[in-house]
C-alpha cells in the first residue's frame, strides 16, 4: 500500500510540474479588456507570441526560458517595418566588408544617391544637422521614427541578392526580403551610391546593381488574405497576395535581435560580421526613445516618447521612465501591429525577450488604410508587454 501510494503520488507530482501555467499562460489569463477582446478572437487576429524570459547564472551568463502562443512558423504575416531591423545590421557590416578592402570610408562618411541614368535623386538630409546623408544618420531614423526612405536608400545600398545570401547563410532561413517601401519601386536594380571624403572627392563609387538571383515566392499559408483589396483606387474582391511581400518568422525576428544584445550566445557564422563600436551603436540608439535624440530632432510636437516602443507604453504618452530600456523595432501595415523587443528592467533587475504580432482588419479589405491599429492592435501590446513584465517580477525561474 504504501509503496503504490508513492509511486502514484510521484506521477501526480510529474503531471503537476509539467502542467503548471507559464508566464504567458498567467498573463493571457489576466481579466484585461485589451487581451481578452482579443483573444476571443485569436485566429481572426493571426496573434503569434514568444517570450524569451533570461536569468544569469552566478558567473553572469545568461540563462534563456521559452514561452509561446500560437506560433507558427509555416504561418505568413506581413513584417512591416520590423524588416527595417536587419537592413540596419547589414549595412554596418558591408561598411566592415569595404573598409577591410583598404577603403577610408565609415558611417559618417556623407554619399549621394543617383539613378541607372547617373542624375542625382538624392544629395541631402534636411535632419542631419549638416544636412548630408549618411549611413549612421539613416540608421537613427530607422530607430526613431521607423523612416521608410532611410529603409529604401539603406535597401538598395544593399541589394536583394546580398541582403537574402547574408541572411540565410548565418541561420535565418526564415527571413526573405523583396522589396522597398516605396510605391512602384524597381527592387531588381539598385539606385547608383557615390560616398566622398572631407574634400569632396570620390572614394568609392558603387554603381547600380542588378539582382541575380530570383527570388522564390512565400510559399505559406496565409499569403491570400482579406475577401478584398484596393488596387487603382477601386475594390477587387479577391483576397490579396502577399507571396511576394517581405518575410520574417517571429523566430527569426527574436533570432536577429538576439543576435545583437547576446553575440555570445551563437557561434561565429550565425553572427553578423561587426564590430564592437557597431555593437554600442546598434544597442543605443534601438532603445532611444523618439525624444531622447538632438541629432536627428523629432521634438516637434508630432513626436512621443512611445513614438515606436508598442510593448508597455504603446497606450500611453509621457509615461517611458530611463529604468526601463526597450531595445526594440516595431513594425505597422497591412493591419498587422508586430514587435520585436528585448525589455530590460535596471531597477527590478528584469530581462526579457518579447516578440508579438497582430491583425487588426476588421473588414477585411486590404490596403484601404482603414484598420483598428489605435483602438485594438496597439494597446493589445501595451497590456501584453506590461502584463508579461509584472508576472515575471513574480515569477521565480
Amino acid at each position: 500500500m504504501v509503496k503504490n501510494f508513492i509511486i502514484v503520488f510521484s506521477i501526480s507530482f510529474i503531471i503537476s510540474c509539467s502542467t503548471s501555467p507559464t508566464v504567458l499562460d498567467k498573463v493571457l489569463n489576466k481579466n484585461i479588456n485589451e487581451l481578452q477582446k482579443v483573444l476571443k478572437n485569436k485566429e481572426k487576429h493571426e496573434l503569434q507570441i514568444l517570450l524569451t524570459q533570461i536569468k544569469r547564472d552566478d558567473s553572469g551568463k545568461a540563462v534563456f526560458k521559452e514561452n509561446t502562443f500560437q506560433l507558427d512558423e509555416g504561418r505568413y504575416f506581413y513584417p512591416a517595418s520590423t524588416a527595417k531591423l536587419p537592413i540596419a545590421i547589414l549595412s554596418l557590416q558591408k561598411l566592415n566588408e569595404l573598409r577591410s578592402n583598404g577603403l577610408q570610408i565609415s558611417g559618417d562618411t556623407p554619399f549621394f544617391i543617383t539613378d541607372k541614368n547617373g542624375e542625382i535623386l538624392v544629395k541631402t538630409d534636411s535632419t542631419h544637422f549638416k544636412g548630408i546623408l549618411t549611413i549612421n544618420h539613416l540608421i537613427k531614423k530607422i530607430f526613431l521614427v521607423s523612416d521608410d526612405n532611410a529603409y529604401n536608400y539603406l535597401f538598395d545600398f544593399l541589394g536583394t541578392d546580398y541582403i537574402n545570401k547574408e541572411l540565410t547563410q548565418r541561420g535565418l532561413s526564415n527571413t526573405r526580403l523583396y522589396h522597398k517601401f516605396l510605391f512602384g519601386a524597381d527592387n531588381t536594380n539598385t539606385w547608383g551610391f557615390t560616398f566622398l571624403n572631407e574634400n569632396q572627392k570620390i572614394i568609392y563609387h558603387q554603381p547600380s546593381i542588378s539582382a541575380l538571383v530570383d527570388l522564390k515566392i512565400n510559399n505559406l499559408e496565409g499569403n491570400l488574405k482579406g475577401i478584398g483589396h484596393i488596387k487603382s483606387k477601386n475594390i477587387v474582391f479577391e483576397p490579396m497576395n502577399f507571396e511576394r511581400k517581405n518575410r520574417i518568422s517571429i523566430r527569426n525576428l527574436e533570432g536577429i535581435l538576439k543576435r545583437i544584445i547576446f553575440p555570445e550566445a551563437f557561434t561565429e557564422k550565425e553572427l553578423f560580421n561587426l564590430t564592437k563600436a557597431d555593437y554600442k551603436f546598434l544597442r543605443h540608439w534601438m532603445s532611444r526613445t523618439t525624444l531622447e535624440s538632438n541629432d536627428p530632432n523629432f521634438n516637434d510636437g508630432k513626436h512621443w516618447d512611445s513614438y515606436c516602443k508598442f510593448f508597455i507604453y504603446g497606450d500611453k504618452k509621457g509615461a517611458m521612465i530611463p529604468e526601463i530600456r526597450i531595445f526594440n523595432k516595431v513594425g505597422q501595415a497591412y493591419g498587422t501591429v508586430t514587435d520585436v523587443a528585448y525589455i530590460k528592467d535596471e531597477k527590478n533587475k528584469i530581462e526579457f525577450f518579447l516578440t508579438a504580432t497582430i491583425l487588426v482588419n476588421e473588414n477585411m479589405i486590404y490596403n484601404d488604410d482603414i484598420y483598428e491599429y489605435d483602438e485594438i492592435g496597439i494597446p493589445f501590446l501595451a497590456a501584453l508587454g506590461r502584463g508579461v513584465h509584472e508576472e515575471i517580477m513574480k515569477s521565480s525561474f
